[in-house]
């Protein structure tokens, strides 16, 4: 005789990642960094230490940044969800991607969505930050490859470029 095992229940959630509305099923247990990427397949959103400390999972959620990995995915039922591959627009990188890339703010990339959705959220708050307002914005963002110049720079860059934009 075979043994069931029963499968984890599971409770309907409508919300919308980078536009897209989704009504799906999801285990009340499972959190949004795992649904994101395993779920809605957005790789993008890094999962490092799990303890939201590191800032690799940091996502947009109703235009606050968020650890996805101290969020449970029934917490955003309702809610609009902006990942890394959310800010780029036909094909084109959004600024902030762009000035990350020309002001080499990245190394290896694997803290780079975090720090750009986060550096986004900063950009969205104040178009022209100083050094140490951006310093305080990505202090929960940890990279181990660069001394933050890079970054910083770029982030600078990035206010330029959306202040030309509004011009």
């Amino acid at each position: 005789m075979a043994i069931r095992c029963p499968q984890p229940p599971t409770t309907m959630i409508t919300l919308k990642v980078n536009g897209v509305q989704y009504e799906i099923p999801v285990e009340p247990r499972k959190l949004l960094s795992d649904f994101l990427r395993e779920d809605l397949g957005l790789t993008g959103t890094h999962i490092g230490c799990e303890h939201g400390a590191c800032g690799a999972c940091t996502i947009i959620m109703d235009g606050r940044t968020v650890r996805s990995c101290l969020t449970f995915a029934v917490q955003a039922g309702g809610a609009e969800i902006i990942t890394i591959e959310g800010l780029a627009k036909d094909e084109s990188l959004n600024p902030v991607q762009e000035a990350f890339n020309e002001a080499h703010g990245l190394q290896c990339g694997f803290c780079t969505p975090g720090m750009v959705i986060t550096s986004v959220e900063l950009l969205n708050r104040n178009p022209n930050p100083t050094d140490e307002e951006i310093r305080v914005a990505i202090s929960g963002n940890i990279c181990r490859c660069t001394g933050y110049k890079g970054i910083v720079d770029a982030i600078k860059l990035a206010g330029e470029k959306l202040r030309e934009q509004e011009g």
